[in-house]
């Protein structure tokens, strides 16, 4: 049974201030996280296979901590890179959500990776895991956060149950933690009313093609579409001076493949810009964390980059928003058919990325967005190794009344392997979706200050 924190018991403890930190936490996820890598491995015991593996005690723990050899692991790339960052969300998450800043959380994150990595399993500790759990669980975990913060923040008091069970589905940890500490935890993190953009999109893919990829691809199904994006540049007085004043969310749901991607990217340090009376944006450092599988092939990396995100009015109702972004980070890409279990390579990552929408009024709009990622051979088992991916996504959506609108969605995937023991894998796929389109209260997302 949840302890509940009653009334009577709300005088012990300091009702959390988000402005000054008075009725932080540092105990309270430093022992949900402690209890949450307890019952997984629990879990993982009795459910999972093989069950061996996670049969740990304390002769493995001292042999993980002082014989053990880091190394990069064979887990599935489904596992590792999207369930282990995932798993860091969730560190990460009880910690912020008891009131921690973003870098203390992410050394809750880091901590609960760690100690996973030396007690959880058997196997030998993991070099990829450290980087993609915490690291991946806090470019995730922070957007997830802010939007069940951002669902909670209302003028009518106590948010309703509704409001609640959504921002508990969000940010699982956020809602565990209102519900079991009450009035301890139950101030909302203060968004400073961002500029914001939100579509959702659900449709059928009408056409596909394909080049140099094996029999069985599946060329029809449905797919789901949602953007979020928070921290819009131009709203006026609106600040970046925390990690994650502006972050977008993207993720693509398909029954050909499941999760098709899930990307996000956020401000770290950076400061507001203008150009002349047309232009508004922000630059800065920013982290980033992408996850793309388009049926035969996968890309996934977490990476720091330098670039800018603006929006310009090119004429009194046509705008282009914007982001430009390039950097490096760690990521894997592939589908290596070789004997190991692992089918994916792991490198040094640089990448790059180019998004545009061009807003034209409150009646239409057309969006891009390129990315590519070069997974190197080094900090690689495969030193020789090289994978080069582009993703490429566009959509001309029209607003019929309402939000209600309709889009036209194209969305191009190549992978350009080189392998010394493996022939030059050259492959591409692209689909076209017709897509039903429902969109926020922000219209497009045009921001005006003029």
């Amino acid at each position: 049974m949840i302890p509940t924190i009653h009334a009577s018991q709300k005088d012990q403890f300091s009702a959390l201030n988000w402005d000054t930190g008075a009725g932080r936490s540092y105990l309270i996820p430093a022992g949900e996280v402690l209890a949450y890598l307890f019952l997984l491995n629990q879990y993982d015991r009795h459910f999972s296979q093989p069950t061996a593996i996670y049969r740990t005690n304390g002769d493995t723990i001292y042999q993980h901590l002082t014989d053990s050899k880091w190394v990069l692991d064979n887990d599935q790339f489904s596992v590792n890179q999207f369930l282990h960052p995932y798993g860091g969300s969730v560190y990460y998450g009880l910690a912020r959500s008891a009131g921690l800043t973003f870098w203390e959380s992410f050394l809750y994150s880091s901590t609960g990776s760690f100690l996973w990595e030396i007690g959880g399993e058997k196997t030998a500790p993991s070099i990829n895991d450290m980087i993609a759990t915490p690291i991946g669980g806090s470019f995730l975990g922070e957007p997830l956060f802010r939007m069940a913060s951002l669902l909670l923040e209302t003028d009518e008091g106590r948010p309703g149950f509704w409001r609640e069970l959504g921002a508990a589905v969000l940010s699982p940890p956020t809602g565990f933690n209102r519900l079991v500490f009450g009035h301890r935890f139950d101030a909302v993190f203060p968004s400073r009313h961002p500029a914001t953009f939100l579509r959702l999109q659900v449709g059928g893919i009408v056409s596909s093609s394909s080049h140099n990829v094996p029999s069985g691809l599946r060329e029809h199904g449905a797919i789901g579409d949602i953007t979020f994006t928070y921290g819009l540049p131009g709203k006026p007085g609106y600040r970046y001076d925390r990690p994650f004043d502006y972050f977008d969310v993207h993720v693509t749901a398909v029954t050909t493949n499941t999760l098709e991607s899930l990307n996000t990217r956020g401000l770290l340090k950076g400061t507001a810009f203008t150009l002349g009376d047309a232009t508004r944006g922000a630059w800065g450092l920013f982290g980033t964390y992408d996850y793309i599988s388009p049926q035969i092939f996968r890309t996934s990396s977490v990476a720091l980059s330098l670039g800018a995100v603006w929006q310009s009015w090119l004429s009194q109702s046509i705008a282009l928003q914007g982001i430009a972004l390039t950097g490096m980070g760690y990521g894997a890409a592939g589908n290596i058919q070789r004997r190991e279990e692992r089918d994916y390579h792991y490198g040094v990552t640089g990448q790059g990325l180019l998004a545009l929408r061009l807003i034209f009024g409150d009646r239409a709009m057309i969006d891009f967005t390129g990315r590519e990622y070069y997974v190197s051979g080094l900090v690689s088992p495969e030193p020789q190794g090289q994978e080069n991916m582009l993703r490429g996504e566009g959509s001309f959506t029209f607003r019929i009344i309402g939000p209600h609108g309709v889009a036209l969605r194209y969305a191009v995937s190549h992978r350009d392997a080189h392998y010394p023991n493996l022939a030059v894998r050259d492959q591409t796929i692209d689909t076209i979706s017709l897509m039903y389109v429902f969109l926020g209260n922000t219209g497009f997302g045009a921001v005006e200050w003029q």
